[in-house]
Order: structure tokens, then sequence, then C-alpha cells
């Protein structure tokens, strides 16, 4: 059987694009993400390019929306050649003493928690006798704290600490995981960090500038870039990497 990756947030922007990208290599891919008519629209694309690719809807805040969908991978493929956890979400932007414990919470659901959850769910169709390789999509945000990121700052130095984890604990089940901060790309994140409060976010006019100054990076060349990492090729277990670098 052919090779079989699971892409996380797959419905539109970085995801969407790396999909796309692994489909178009020969393997199979499946797509997770909420449900939405852009994941239905990800799904056929898919197919026309690889036949067994398959859309799957599920909520990452959600446990037994995880639940759910891991039974329903393992039902369908005995194993993975890999995980991209590229699913997140950038809100709350606001000042961390302001912001809510229910929405400060969600962050570090969909971000951090939900990516152990998913991992942990499908660990029997990872590692074993053929490869794993987990790829997690982090931020410079990751190693700098951003007022008005308190949450997201967070869940990304926690999902760095995670891959670091699972690449020391997966070595010896034949998994590998590394972590590659993409850059500033041109999705609909940036679009609700240019419409934050400037109040609560003083660093406003430098993503609004990035944007005008055509600085963001396109989901397509960033997905090129990122590939041979995702598929195992490249890359050592335990690297944190910079797109910017590649």
């Amino acid at each position: 059987m052919e090779d079989v990756f699971l892409v996380t947030g797959a419905s539109k922007g970085l995801g969407r694009s790396i999909a796309l990208a692994i489909a178009n290599s020969g393997a199979t891919v499946i797509a997770l993400a909420r449900n939405s008519s852009e994941l239905n629209d990800i799904e056929a694309k898919l197919k026309t390019i690889s036949g067994d690719s398959i859309a799957v809807s599920c909520d990452l805040s959600k446990s037994a929306d995880i639940s759910n969908a891991s039974d329903f991978i393992l039902s369908k493929f005995e194993h993975l050649s890999g995980i991209v956890h590229n699913a997140g979400i950038i809100n709350p932007i606001g000042n961390m003493l302001d912001i809510s414990r229910d929405d400060w919470e969600l962050t570090l659901k969909v971000n951090l928690l939900g990516v152990q959850d998913l991992t942990r769910s499908l660990d029997d169709a990872i590692g074993g006798e053929k490869h794993t390789r987990i790829t997690t999509i982090s931020s410079g945000a990751a190693q700098r704290s951003l007022h008005g990121w308190s949450a997201y700052c967070v869940s990304k130095a926690g999902l760095d600490m995670w891959t670091n984890c699972i690449a020391e604990e997966g070595n010896s089940e034949n998994i590998s995981a590394l972590a590659i901060a993409p850059g500033i790309v041109d999705t609909a994140m940036q679009e609700e960090i240019r419409s934050a409060d400037e109040s609560s976010f003083p660093l406003l006019q430098n993503f609004k500038d990035y944007y005008v100054n055509g600085e963001l990076s396109k989901p397509d060349d960033v997905a090129t870039k990122l590939l041979p990492y995702c598929l195992g090729k490249l890359g050592n277990n335990g690297d944190r990497l910079d797109v910017r670098n590649l």
C-alpha cells in the first residue's frame, strides 16, 4: 500500500497546500479539519490526484471529535507514514489578564492538547515496522513573547517541547519528529491578526505593513519547501527548523 499522511487544518491556508503537495508526491492524504465547504472542496481535489485520499471532520478542541476521527482513520488505514500537525488558532489576541479562562484554554486545546490527544489515539498506526514522521508547524512566537499573543505563544512553545518529547520517546519505536517554523504566510490567520485591536497588540501596524509591502510568503511556496521534511526524506529527529533557512 502506498504511503499515507494525515494533515490537520487541511481545509485552507498552509494545511491545504501541504495536503496537495503530499498528494502530488504520490501519497494518500487524510485531510482533517472542522466541517466546512472548504473541507469538502479539498477532499474532491485530493481524490483527483490520489483516489484513496479522504477528508475527516474533526474539531481538535473536542475530545469526542478526536476519538471518533481516530477510530474512523484506524478503520481505514493500518499505518500512517506521517502526521503533519498544522492546525492552529491565533485568537484570543488581547492583554493576557483580560482574557477569559475559556478563551485562553481553547487555544491550548487546539494548538497543543489536541495534538497530543490525536497522536495518542492513533498510536496503533504509527511507528513499528514502518517509519512514521511527525511534523509540527511551529512559530517564531514559540521563542519570542509577543504582547497580546500570550495563549498562542505559550501553546506554540509547548508544541515545540511536545515535539522534542515525541522525538525522544519515539526514537526506539521508529518514529521521528521535527518542528518547522513556516515564517509569515499569507493565510486567514494573518487576516485575523490584521483585524486585532492595537491597544492590546502594539505590533499591529507591523503586520499590516508585511501585507501591504508584499512580505508574506505564499502557502504553496512554503509547502514546497516543507514537503521533503514532512515526507521524512530530510531533517533529523528532534530538529527545530525555520523555513527561511531551508
